[in-house]
């Protein structure tokens, strides 16, 4: 007997890595800014070290790495520049996320995206997918709340501008910080598991899968319990 799974009141989407394919453009800038101020990494290292994380918590991890002062004021306002002009030529969506996305809409169950990106940064990503419109009213990025991923703060605040109590969400997460958020915040987490180990999400208490296109089944559209 299959077990039973309970439509729920509203999905939260991370952007990066979920819905927009970005996180190699990501780590790739972050690899050459931080290596120009003098921490040799490759985007294989940045990826390592930086998934899921907001400018919040990258910069005093490179300033306890370099000293304090190592880090220029103007730096983060930098770097999201350069990833600004990269995310304005291209916006390359994760495959199926669209789908998936316009699936759960058309389902009649709201979304939201919460992302540790800028507010410049998430704007322009949603733009470039053409999901504006779809994420009006309801999207959250690190200049939105007191405190970034891992902090339950986005995924609370996402699940208010749904409605919708954190216990009857679910949150759409590929990293291990942004699974914690979810988790923090009594949200169900789907980590999907395309750059991170899906043991490791697991051993956080996100639910793995591989595959996008899986997602609509996940939640129970198919056969859905209110």
């Amino acid at each position: 007997m299959k077990p039973v799974i309970l439509r729920p009141r509203a999905v939260l989407f991370d952007c990066d890595g979920v819905l927009a394919d970005s996180e190699a453009l990501h780590n790739r800038i972050i690899a050459e800014e931080i290596s120009a101020l003098g921490w040799p990494m490759d985007a294989a290292e940045a990826e390592r070290r930086f998934i899921g994380l907001s400018w919040r918590n990258i910069v005093p991890l490179v300033e306890a790495r370099l000293g304090p002062g190592s880090v220029p004021a103007d730096f983060v306002e930098g770097v999201i520049a350069r990833v600004l002009r990269a995310l304005h030529e291209q916006v390359v969506p994760v495959p199926g996320a669209l789908d998936a996305v316009r699936a759960i809409v058309a389902a009649g169950i709201p979304v939201a995206v919460a992302s540790n990106s800028s507010r410049l940064e998430l704007t322009t990503k949603l733009h470039g997918l053409g999901l504006t419109e779809l994420f009006r009213g309801r999207t959250f990025s690190y200049d939105d709340v007191a405190a970034p991923k891992p902090a339950p703060d986005m995924y609370r605040a996402a699940a208010a501008s749904c409605g919708a109590d954190p216990a009857r969400c679910v949150v759409v997460e590929d990293s291990v910080t942004g699974s914690r958020a979810g988790v923090a915040a009594g949200c169900r987490v789907l980590g999907f598991a395309h750059a991170t180990d899906p043991a490791t999400l697991a051993a956080v208490g996100a639910q793995p899968f591989h595959d996008m296109r899986d997602l609509p089944g996940l939640l129970g559209l198919a056969e859905v319990v209110a």
